[in-house]
């Protein structure tokens, strides 16, 4: 069953109970939240997303729930629960869809360990797969969002699930985060995005969530190999430039963007090694987007061929 087979009442009824389990990727969520504004973003967001029966295993039991007393009521707050417990500090209501999606990427960061966890987009189309990591403000999310909204299948914009193992990636296909000109920059560049209102004053600035496209959702479990790993970086009016970045600097970018490799010991050096060995490694400077979609157009033609 999919979220979209809910009607409003139904899901806002499993969501107060707490026995809503949304399908991840490779894992399971328990959602709870009374907040109205919450359940509706909910619905439009995740609305291709499989639910699990309400006695399923889950991985995340978390809750977005109003703060009580005059909170509630007076420039009401909500705070994000795991397992019960109060684990940030409150926001303004207006913020709570932000807030369980940052509260979900924090369950995945500092509880996930059997992958190594990398900040990083992800990307695939005809069975090649793009690795994009970057610090905040590179550009990340907007170049992400305008290639899959021109074709590439979304696996994520925030976390790459590195398997140590196989060396394949997974992802979540969630919801993309996009901050402050961004926002109007995808509305333009595809105006056929389904986003969530703006939400402003956040600590990232102005924050809107964009629904992950139906086929990337469809295919969220099927995880990629890496084909190319590319270091984004927005500079405004800049001519598009893709120069050959290399390995030894790419393995460090990854591992000062990894959430858990100081976990991962010896295994998660020898993970980004393999990692960075099986990629083609690039920095890419961009100012428009249509620029972009060409450019890595013609590096799947190269790849193929």
């Amino acid at each position: 069953m999919k979220i979209s087979e809910f009607t409003a009442t139904k899901l806002a009824d499993v969501l107060r109970r707490g026995e809503l389990l949304l399908k991840l990727g490779p894992f399971v969520a328990r959602l709870k939240t009374d907040v109205a504004s919450l359940v509706s973003d909910i619905a439009l967001m995740y609305a291709d997303f499989s639910v699990c029966p309400a006695d399923a295993f889950a991985d995340f039991h978390v809750e977005v729930g109003h703060e009580s007393g005059l909170r509630r009521w007076f420039k009401p707050q909500v705070r994000f629960f795991f397992d019960g417990r109060p684990s940030f500090i409150p926001l303004p209501a207006a913020q709570a869809f932000a807030m369980l999606e940052w509260g979900l990427n924090w369950c995945v960061a500092a509880h996930c360990h059997q992958y190594l966890i990398i900040h990083a987009a992800v990307i695939e189309k005809n069975g090649m797969a793009a690795v994009l990591p970057a610090p905040p403000g590179s550009g990340k999310s907007t170049l992400c969002t305008g290639l899959v909204m021109r074709g590439w299948r979304l696996l994520s914009d925030e976390l790459a699930l590195y398997d140590m193992a196989s060396g394949l990636i997974y992802g979540m296909s969630r919801p993309i985060n996009l901050k402050n000109k961004s926002i109007e920059l995808i509305k333009q560049y595809a105006p056929t995005a389904v986003m969530t209102a703006s939400m402003p004053d956040t600590t990232k600035g102005t924050v809107a969530l964009l629904r992950p496209p139906m086929n990337s959702v469809l295919h969220a479990n099927e995880a990629v190999r890496p084909s190319w790993i590319i270091l984004p970086k927005y500079e405004q009016d800049a001519q598009p430039e893709l120069v050959p970045h290399s390995r030894a600097h790419t393995f460090m970018l990854i591992a000062e963007q990894s959430f858990n490799y100081d976990i991962q010991g010896q295994r998660g050096f020898e993970a980004i090694g393999n990692l960075v060995e099986q990629a083609l490694c690039y920095q890419f400077t961009y100012s428009q987007l249509d620029d972009a979609e060409r450019l890595f157009a013609q590096l799947l033609a190269e790849r193929v061929g």
